[in-house]
């Protein structure tokens, strides 16, 4: 059913909800890790991972221009590639590493949440809260658009002034002048050099990744065909600077070892030079108003973007005897990923899957809708070769370090190759045409007839 153009999110509350989604936990748990990985250059890998995320979002700027709808990338790749097997595989890659980012949220709430109690028992405590607040988030989610956005513009107000406030003052108060932060920052890696800032790149961009959640609002924002493309735009700005400025700040503040041993809660730990014991209390708050927006925020466009690929025929149809199936079903697997990993792991994956995506993206694009989306061929293949070097590297890090993380990415991404390419044999008939014919949906002001420029596979 149409909605009617008061019930939908206007372009602020689009921003809102991405940046809610980017700022979720990216910036509060990652900083810690990317140090342990390269040392005093953390700040300069933020940077870098704007840059590669600024090229890789062109993609996305111009595929929401032109297709617009809650399938976001599920309706991308089925666009560029058709219905069947590939779209299919790689719009599950997606929604998976949007579930994963969700539990990486979750439980990025539990630790700093428990640092305001200095409670040290956090195996259980922190997973127990991650699910807490993975049902609240559906409790929102079920209460409809405008109570979404009307959340999403009070948590992104309170979180944006939050993260300038502790950036800056942090920055007042260093110690250290400005040229000797800059020289701080350009110390190199703690191990491996070079090769480790490139691996390093691979969770900085997972940091920015959440713009993508904003291509699922297709069907919810008011005048898609502009306005997802200039939210698009805007959240990579806001977070980009607000990134930097903290991660310089960080860097002023606490030495790399003293990052690398707060690594759950770095930004809790930077906060007490210049605010003291209440410097605590101040970012825990904070990381708890901004994982809960970002979890909010994430978990409406996941589900949208399931219900979506249902409703492509990608998936079977979902259980109706529930009140919105796809919501239900994002929330909890979030909650088993959330019992089940711990915070480096859940990272690592989710920058695996989605860098595999974003290339099947980036290629979509440049083989096949350049001229459909008025799009240059050259900002696609530099985004490409970006994320092939840094996907690469990454994977060679943890082959060396984590190789678990290999495994279940591997199983994970088979699993869903194999499901998928099973699911498309129901629907293929004995000359080898698939009925991928989807069910009536008007989003964004279109109906979503799923035509694709050439067959599937």
């Amino acid at each position: 059913m149409r909605q009617s153009p008061a019930t939908k999110l206007s372009l602020a509350g689009s921003i809102s909800l991405g940046t809610g989604v980017m700022i979720g936990a990216g910036i509060f748990v990652l900083m810690g890790q990317i140090a342990e990985l390269v040392g005093g250059m953390f700040p300069l890998a933020f940077l870098a991972g704007a840059v590669v995320v600024s090229f890789s979002a062109y993609s996305y700027v111009k595929f929401s221009n032109a297709y617009p709808s809650s399938g976001g990338v599920a309706m991308f790749l089925r666009k560029s590639y058709g219905p069947g097997t590939v779209a299919g595989t790689f719009s599950l890659l997606m929604y998976v590493s949007m579930v994963i980012a969700e539990s990486l949220v979750a439980r990025t709430f539990g630790s700093y949440t428990l640092r305001l109690f200095k409670v040290e028992n956090t195996a259980i405590l922190v997973p127990v809260l991650g699910v807490l607040l993975i049902a609240v988030a559906y409790l929102i989610n079920i209460s409809g658009n405008k109570t979404i956005e009307r959340t999403a513009n009070l948590t992104a107000v309170l979180k944006i002034a939050g993260i300038a406030i502790l950036a800056l003052v942090g920055l007042a108060f260093s110690p250290l002048t400005p040229g000797e932060i800059w020289a701080r920052a350009g110390t190199g890696a703690t191990t491996g050099g070079s090769f480790n800032f490139v691996a390093a790149l691979a969770l900085s961009i997972l940091a920015f990744k959440g713009f993508t959640t904003i291509t699922n609002q297709g069907g919810d924002i008011v005048d898609p065909h502009r306005n997802l493309g200039r939210s698009i735009i805007a959240s990579i700005i806001i977070c980009t600077v607000l990134y930097t400025l903290l991660a310089f700040s960080v860097a002023s503040s606490l030495s790399v070892e003293e990052i690398i041993a707060a690594k759950d809660y770095s930004l809790a730990a930077a906060a007490r030079p210049a605010f003291g014991d209440w410097g605590l209390v101040f970012t825990v708050l904070l990381a708890i108003i901004a994982t809960v927006s970002g979890l909010i925020a994430s978990v409406f466009s996941a589900s949208r973007m399931l219900a979506m690929l249902s409703n492509m025929k990608q998936l079977p149809r979902l259980y109706a005897g529930v009140k919105n199936p796809a919501l239900v079903l994002t929330v909890g697997l979030a909650m088993i990923l959330t019992v089940l990993f711990d915070l480096t792991r859940i990272a690592s994956i989710g920058a695996i899957f989605y860098l595999l995506m974003d290339i099947v993206i980036h290629w979509g694009l440049f083989r096949y809708l350049l001229k459909e989306t008025k799009s240059s061929p050259l900002v696609p293949l530099i985004a490409i070769g970006l994320d092939v070097v840094i996907l690469g590297a990454f994977l060679i890090l943890k082959f060396q370090s984590d190789k678990l993380v290999l495994i279940v990415s591997l199983l994970g991404f088979l699993a869903i190759l194999i499901a998928q390419r099973l699911f498309m044999t129901t629907h293929t008939d004995p000359d080898g045409q698939m009925h991928m014919d989807m069910d009536e949906m008007e989003s964004g002001g279109m109906n979503m007839d799923g035509a694709a420029p050439h067959d599937g596979e």
